[in-house]
């Protein structure tokens, strides 16, 4: 992108929305990703109701599911999406140095054996699209399989929710952090 400062894609505001879309907005919060978004409503609507299952509905609990979120969004650059889940991860049980240490190699020191597949997975799935057979074998020892699933689809969700964000400009709100100095 030829400046990172700049939108490509402006966000919508309340004068470009029909009804539907001022609903839609009403629900989904005043985020310029949401905004951004409304230039196409009926896919808007649609992708709430994926994304509300990975981020409000998924079986991983609260913490790890930050953790993969967070991974994904540094490893596709996304300093919108890590800057957002940065805030939220704080919420739900990371602290500085997690987050930090996301920004790092995926065998950096100080993760748990359990935090360490989940960076793993997350790493495997956007280099190759697959789990390694040893990394299956660790998430099924630990997780359900219906934590498996929503694990996957979190990475696959916020690969592309990064692939939009970056490739149509969108700015971080005021206040929220980007990337770790």
């Amino acid at each position: 992108m030829s400046d990172p400062n700049t939108p490509r894609l402006a966000p919508t505001t309340a004068a470009n929305w029909d009804d539907e879309t001022a609903a839609l907005m009403a629900v989904s919060g005043d985020l310029n990703i949401f905004a951004t978004l409304a230039h196409h409503p009926k896919l808007l609507k649609r992708w709430l109701v994926f994304g509300g299952h990975v981020l409000a509905k998924s079986t991983l609990p609260s913490r790890e599911r930050e953790l993969v979120i967070l991974r994904t969004g540094w490893r596709c650059g996304s300093e919108y999406e890590f800057g957002q889940h940065t805030v939220i991860g704080l919420g739900n049980g990371l602290d500085e140095a997690d987050i930090t240490r996301l920004t790092g190699p995926v065998d950096a020191p100080g993760w748990s054996p359990g935090d360490a597949v989940l960076v793993r997975a997350v790493d495997e799935l956007i280099d190759d699209h697959c789990l390694s057979d040893e990394t299956w074998e660790a998430l099924v020892a630990s997780w359900s399989t219906k934590q498996v699933i929503d694990l996957v689809f979190a990475v696959g969700q916020y690969q592309l929710v990064s692939m939009a964000l970056r490739s149509f400009g969108v700015q971080r709100e005021p206040g929220v952090p980007g990337f770790p100095a």
